[in-house]
């Protein structure tokens, strides 16, 4: 899936398409440069499914937890400030990116090889002003 955006008026929609996309998927993992979009997508995302909750990234707490409609949970990750891998064991990671709930992670990169084996990988870039996103099902062996 790939789409261009121009400005956030456009965001709803590209949470919509993104969700409907991949609706029987619950991994989102988000790499992009500082300032490209990433947590703003996921304020989107998170109102798609109904949280109510306000919505910011977790750059000094690692992760976030927040409510669906359902009332089921939604975590969401900024391993930004992580050192270590270490620190991805130190808050139980596993039982998140398992837990089958929606899981949306910022810079990933810094704990990829923890990914699960499935997960949709959205990439996010920027030139002139407009901005790329290109979301892909990513299978690891």
């Amino acid at each position: 899936m790939d789409i261009e955006f121009h400005n956030t008026e456009q965001l709803p929609e590209v949470a919509h398409q993104l969700l409907n996309t991949f609706s029987d998927e619950r991994f989102f993992a988000f790499f992009g440069k500082m300032g490209v979009g990433k947590t703003t997508l996921i304020k989107e995302l998170c109102a798609e499914l109904g949280v109510e909750d306000n919505v910011c990234s977790p750059t000094f707490a690692i992760i976030n937890e927040y409510s669906d409609r359902d009332d089921e949970p939604v975590y969401h990750f900024d391993f930004y400030r992580m050192k270590s891998l270490a620190e991805a064991y130190d808050i139980g990671y596993e039982e998140y990116f398992y837990s089958g709930n929606y899981c949306f992670t910022e810079w990933t990169e810094k704990i990829e090889e923890l990914l699960p084996e499935h997960y949709v990988r959205i990439d996010i870039t920027e030139s002139n002003g407009i901005r790329h996103l290109s979301a892909n099902i990513i299978e690891n062996d």
